[in-house]
């Protein structure tokens, strides 16, 4: 007998209830950050995680492939690394006498990828993850091969370290859904991080989640309804980034180039998976909310006057809500 569709979508979400509970107990003070990836993967987006060394990121991935049930791949990005290493190459072998070429596949091929400072590598080798990051498959010697689904990248970049890194191209950079900053914890979770990484070695995470029902899950987020309003309003927002349309003197004097539609769609379906998260069947404004700066944060490219001034897309987002606000009313 068939499980009814409402009593399947709260067992699921119960599972992503362990998970979550896991995570926190393997990452500590890092609560905002794991509820923020969790809702990008339940989106079926990739993120940029930029931070400090030695806050965890490695550990939250890894523990985090682990509850999902996921083949993690861990690619550490280094400048003579080269797009073969990570997509996988033509190996000749020979049988029966004949040879023969057979693909021979890379750690790309996982269901969930770390990009390890992935701002180390040269632009080649960067971009060879544009096409496995949109069409879920990488093309070799003019074969494609699809990669298993669920599939998804979590990169790491060190906003400190500039010297021998490249910066990463806008087109790489709007492939991912949210770009998150890990942050330091405050002195009272430092206090857990120092007892509990010095101590006996705790136990590994359990698989709360399998990859199916990670599918379920994706599945169920583009079910959650949206208003026109709240469509709408995203709307605004993206033509509020725009120098040329936003009739914004801030606007027009820090920024380059406003948000793309993919912005919009990573505001919106972030949102949906918050709202399901959250067991609602339809989004509320503060989902939207909660979603602006990790999805404009890395799209909206700003000028040298706004680097000179130290001006961040944090800082102007405010401004960039209302005007949407009084426009979509």
């Amino acid at each position: 007998m068939e499980i009814p569709v409402q009593e399947r979508a709260t067992a699921l979400l119960r599972k992503i209830g362990d998970l979550r509970r896991g995570l926190q107990s393997r990452v500590i003070g890092q609560e905002h950050l794991i509820e923020d990836l969790l809702v990008a993967l339940l989106a079926g987006g990739h993120v940029l995680l930029e931070g400090l060394p030695g806050l965890g990121k490695t550990l939250l991935v890894r523990s985090l492939g682990r509850g999902l049930g996921l083949e993690f791949a861990r690619i550490q990005f280094t400048p003579d690394l080269m797009p073969s290493d990570v997509t996988g190459t033509q190996v000749m072998d020979e049988e029966g006498g004949k040879r023969h070429f057979r693909f021979q596949r890379g750690p790309l091929f996982a269901g969930l990828v770390l990009a390890d400072e992935i701002n180390r590598a040269t632009p080649k080798t960067q971009s060879s993850l544009l096409e496995a990051m949109q069409e879920h498959a990488v093309t070799v010697a003019g074969t494609t091969h699809a990669l298993p689904l669920p599939f998804h990248v979590v990169a790491t970049q060190n906003p400190i370290e500039l010297e021998g890194t490249f910066p990463l191209p806008e087109a790489q950079l709007d492939r991912f859904l949210f770009r998150l900053v890990v942050r330091t914890p405050d002195v009272d979770a430092m206090t857990r991080v120092l007892a509990d990484t010095t101590g006996a070695r705790g136990e590994e995470l359990p698989v709360a989640v399998t990859a199916a029902e990670l599918r379920e899950l994706q599945a169920l987020v583009r079910e959650v309804l949206c208003g026109s309003h709240l469509v709408r309003f995203v709307a605004e927002l993206l033509l509020a980034t725009h120098p040329d349309a936003s009739g914004e003197a801030e606007t027009q004097r820090f920024v380059r180039f406003g948000a793309s539609a993919r912005a919009g769609q990573a505001i919106i379906l972030g949102a949906k998976a918050r709202a399901l998260l959250d067991g609602r069947p339809a989004v509320a404004r503060e989902d939207i909310d909660a979603c602006l700066l990790p999805a404009l944060g890395h799209r909206v490219l700003l000028g040298f006057e706004a680097e000179a001034e130290r001006i961040e897309v944090a800082s102007l987002l405010p401004r960039w809500i209302e005007t949407a606000q009084q426009r979509a009313r």
